[in-house]
């Protein structure tokens, strides 16, 4: 095991362009890092430059305290698991797992005791006699795992592994990677595009935009404590809703009316003329299932249900409201940048699952704004972080 340690790390290709700009990131022995963002924001560039498939424009990287920026990939000692698991298809389970002990011409009696231990832990005893061709993805990702294992490598590098399952097996394998990387306890990097993959796996989370590092934090902070628009709109799911808002006399005027707002809250942001406000929905509620004598009437305000999603233990309401045009722009270039097409002039509400809010119907609905952030729509800078 090793520490990961990436000082003011540039990739620039041919054209100038910086595909990762100035990212420092130390990743502590033992530590699961995400690397997150929409596509084309640098994550895989980075991973490809830890273990050494792509050469480093400026900057450092340091494994195990080592600078490794001139040392080939065989010589770094990290094993790496591949989006479409790069299995040799004429070899068995076995002889893929084998394959990287082969090369290192480890004993047979050795070799043997290494693959059956991987496939114990990875349930695959079984399939040891099969070919690729045999297995399930799932099967296949779990083959890919083994061969990285059986290494004793520094660390262990995943880009996208599973990106080419359904999304049962995604969830089941979730569940293998994290429960394996606890037992191993091993130093680990893992990219993804999916956000449920990053707030369930990893102890910190990288967020990245157009090769620039926005946020590193544990999900927790990221949920709770985004630093900018990005980062708040890229994080969650359904994303958070932005508004535009005004913040006069200790409250906040958004499209549905005016609320109080926090102290603290106003302080920051009084008088900074327009700015977008964001909540989650799961801070909105149906005043018809607040309990009596607990409802705060003066955040409450009336809402047209254009459409209700039933989920069983949920269900999610989507309000339209009417917005300037600027806003407007700014919500589909926010959606533009995180790949996402659902931030749009509508509020998305979650809603108890006893709640009999209909669709194509007007409502009464509770907005907690204690839980409230306000962003200036200039630089997307949370005005509110850590209030």
């Amino acid at each position: 095991m090793a520490t990961i340690e990436m000082k003011n790390i540039v990739k620039k290709y041919g054209d100038g362009f910086p595909a990762v700009n100035d990212v420092s990131i130390d990743v502590a022995d033992g530590e699961f890092l995400i690397l997150v963002g929409p596509s084309g924001c640098g994550k895989s560039t980075l991973l490809r430059m830890i273990v050494g498939l792509e050469d480093i424009t400026s900057g450092d990287m340091l494994i195990g305290g080592e600078r490794v920026n001139d040392l080939a990939p065989r010589d770094r000692n990290l094993s790496m698991v591949f989006q479409n698991y790069a299995l040799y298809p004429h070899l068995t389970v076995y002889e893929n797992i084998a394959f990287p002990l082969r090369l290192a011409k480890w004993s047979d009696k050795d070799i043997d005791a290494k693959v059956r231990e991987a496939s114990r832990t990875l349930d695959l005893d079984e399939h040891l006699e099969r070919k690729p061709a045999n297995l399930s993805g799932g099967q296949r990702q779990r083959v890919a795992m083994g061969r990285a294992i059986v290494r004793d490598a520094k660390a262990f590098l995943f880009d996208e592994p599973l990106s080419n399952l359904d999304a049962k097996l995604r969830g089941q394998m979730r569940t293998e990677i994290a429960r394996l990387q606890k037992k191993l306890g091993i130093t680990t990097v893992y990219v993804t595009h999916d956000q449920t993959e990053a707030m369930t796996l990893g102890d910190r989370v990288a967020v990245m935009k157009r090769g620039v590092l926005q946020q590193l934090a544990t999900p927790r902070e990221l949920y709770e404590q985004p630093v900018n628009l990005f980062v708040a709109g890229f994080i969650g799911s359904p994303p958070m809703n932005f508004l535009p808002a005004t913040v006069e006399n200790g409250q906040v005027t958004l499209p549905f009316g005016t609320f109080p707002l926090a102290a603290d809250k106003a302080a920051k942001t009084e008088g900074k003329g327009l700015l977008m406000a964001g909540i989650r929905p799961e801070h909105f509620e149906d005043v018809s299932v607040i309990e009596e004598g607990k409802l705060d009437s003066s955040r409450t305000f009336a809402a047209h249900i254009d459409v209700r999603e039933w989920l069983g233990d949920q269900q999610y309401a989507y309000v339209p409201y009417e917005a300037e045009a600027k806003v407007q722009d700014q919500l589909k270039e926010l959606a533009r940048e995180s790949d996402s097409d659902s931030l749009r002039t509508q509020l998305v509400v979650s809603l108890d699952a006893s709640s009999n809010a209909a669709e194509d119907s007007d409502t009464t609905l509770f907005i907690d704004t204690d839980q409230m952030h306000l962003f200036d729509p200039a630089t997307g800078d949370n005005l509110t972080v850590g209030l």
